[in-house]
């Protein structure tokens, strides 16, 4: 099988009284770009969760939102900082002292001054919090590789298509080449009898001039590993797996001996298969550029 590198995965999780969500997709990009977004207090996970999405990625620009509740009823407690509150209390008595004021200290004032209660979250099972986490995790990404198989397989249908379409091109520049050699022999004979009229015709010097003309048009090698390229193009998709860069290196060349093809031609007929051709290559650069 073949994966698009566009996908979508969602999963949601429940349980002990926690909820994750995990959401993710991606777009076509050369290697793997991971963007997180989470929660602060599970930030110490990044590490595993990149190791994880590894495991199903292997090219895109993935973008993952991780969302957390906890609905336990202990999740936070209050601590009592008294060290602090009471060098707050030794300095305030020490103001009144100074400047001789009355000390007017009430407990509800010097509790609010700062970090005299601190809220603290309670300490968490890191062990049990990523079991959870990584159950949500797991089941975008299989939902998601899911998605990204499917895509990849009605590319794989379309791009054989149009593999098959170009083949058709180059069996008629194959099939049309020998021709305009004849053709241009022909034209040649009739140009120099127009000249000449009844002068018998040089047959060595007309053959010179079919051979050079015939040597300069020649694409036979061009054709040849043309052929073999959206042979292997095909092959390829066949076979399956992380191919996206092998295709993309072979629509190159395709690219290129379609470019030498048209170059050569001087026929109007080739000239617009290779145009054609070219076009095709162009529309199958364009997929592949979404494959893994």
């Amino acid at each position: 099988m073949i994966k698009s590198m566009t996908g979508f995965g969602r999963c949601e999780t429940a349980e002990n009284n926690r909820k994750f969500t995990v959401e993710m997709k991606s777009v076509n990009h050369r290697y793997l770009d991971v963007n997180i977004k989470m929660p602060k207090k599970l930030n110490f996970f990044e590490s595993a969760i990149r190791s994880e999405l590894k495991n199903y990625i292997s090219r895109g620009k993935v973008d993952l939102f991780i969302t957390y509740e906890d609905f336990s009823e202990n999740t936070s407690s209050v601590r009592y900082n008294k060290e602090l509150a009471a060098e707050y209390l030794g300095y305030l008595k020490q103001m009144a002292s100074d400047f001789d004021l009355d000390c007017d200290i009430r407990v509800s004032t010097l509790s609010k001054y700062p970090d005299v209660f601190v809220m603290e979250e309670q300490d968490i099972d890191e062990e049990e919090l990523w079991k959870e986490l990584q159950r949500a995790l797991k089941g975008a990404c299989e939902m998601f590789v899911q998605t990204r198989i499917t895509e990849g397989e009605h590319l794989r249908d379309d791009l054989i298509a149009k593999l098959d379409g170009m083949l058709k091109l180059v069996d008629f520049i194959t099939e049309r080449s020998p021709q305009i050699i004849v053709e241009y022999r022909q034209r040649l004979e009739e140009r120099v009898k127009e000249l000449l009229g009844d002068t018998t015709v040089d047959e060595g010097r007309l053959l010179t001039e079919v051979t050079i003309f015939a040597d300069k048009v020649c694409v036979d090698e061009e054709l040849v590993r043309l052929r073999s390229h959206i042979e292997t193009t095909k092959n390829t998709l066949t076979a399956g797996g992380s191919i996206g860069r092998k295709l993309d290196f072979l629509a190159q060349e395709m690219n290129r001996e379609a470019n030498t093809i048209l170059s050569k031609s001087n026929d109007l007929e080739i000239s617009n298969c290779a145009i054609e051709l070219k076009t095709e290559i162009e529309k199958v650069r364009e997929q592949i550029q979404n494959i893994e």
